[in-house]
Parts: structure tokens; sequence; C-alpha cells
């Protein structure tokens, strides 16, 4: 007996499973059904490891990709502040205007005012917007894969603690 047999004999249910009773061919406890239930949960098994493939790389990826939104965040939402020092120098510049003005006896309102706008620009607003958005976004996939995660781990946890946990719930 090689290798190659015993890879058939682990298909092979007729030898796996004892023959079932004359007429009771289709009873709750026959071949066939324990060859279907073998056959979906090698299905089972395969499908989870690919979701638990795929939403791990998801993880990885969404994670990594909040950290570097959140850096260019950080560092975008600096031109929202308000530069104080450029405000001051403007109004100094005032300052100075009206000073000058009243030495040389002319009108002070012949001083140009300052234009210190303490509002960002309309291009700062729309891409911490974005990136922000953006982070939000990437932490809610994080979040969705997290719980599918949890659900994939309650849908391959072994039957008997599910079925314990369920009466424990119909016992109440």
């Amino acid at each position: 007996m090689d290798a190659s047999d015993t890879v058939h004999d682990a298909f092979d249910y007729e030898c796996k499973y004892p023959p079932d009773e004359e007429y009771k061919e289709m009873g709750p406890s026959a071949r066939v059904w324990k060859t279907c239930v073998d056959e979906f949960t090698k299905y089972d098994h395969e499908m989870v490891a690919n979701w638990r493939d795929g939403l791990d790389t998801l993880l990885v990826f969404a994670a990594l990709f909040s950290s570097v939104v959140s850096t260019f965040l950080v560092q975008a939402s600096q031109k929202l502040r308000v530069d104080y020092s450029q405000v001051v120098a403007s109004l100094m510049s005032e300052l100075i205007g009206v000073q000058r003005a009243l030495g040389r006896g002319t009108s002070v309102d012949n001083v140009p005012e300052t234009s210190a706008s303490s509002r960002p620009d309309r291009s700062d607003l729309w891409l911490n917007g974005l990136w922000f958005t953006s982070l939000v976004l990437s932490l809610t996939i994080i979040s969705i894969a997290a719980l599918a995660k949890q659900w994939i781990n309650e849908y391959t946890a072994p039957h008997e603690t599910r079925r314990a946990f369920v009466s424990s719930d119909l016992s109440v």
C-alpha cells in the first residue's frame, strides 16, 4: 500500500462507513448522510480558511492604510490652524500705517486695511475632509472585518459548544 492508496482510502466512503441495513439506506444515520456531512465539513473548512486568509490580509492592509492616512491627516490639519504670527504681523503693519498717518496729519481712512484672514483655504478644507473621510472608511472596514472574523470563529466552533450554549439560553 503506497501513499496514493492511503489518499484514496480517505475518500472511499464504502470502506470508511459500514453498509446500511436493508431498507434503512435513507434513515437518519445512513451512510449517505455521513458522507454528505463529511463532504460539507471539508468544503466548509476550505471556505472558512479562505475567508480567514482574506480577512487577515484586509485587516493588515487597512491598519497600515489607516496609520498612513492618520499621519497625513495630522500634517494636513496643521494648515487649518490660525497662524497668529501672521495675524499679529498684519495688525502691527496696519498700526504702523495709522501712526504714520497721524504723524503726517493725514486722514487715517487712507491707511489700507490688512487682509489678515484667519480662515483656511478652501482647498485645505477639502483636503482635510477627504483625509478624514478616508480614515473613517478605513476604520469602518476594520470594524466590519473584525466582526466577520468573530462570526467565523463562532461558525467554526465545535457543535457541542454551540449546542450547550443554545440549550443554556433556552433553559433560562
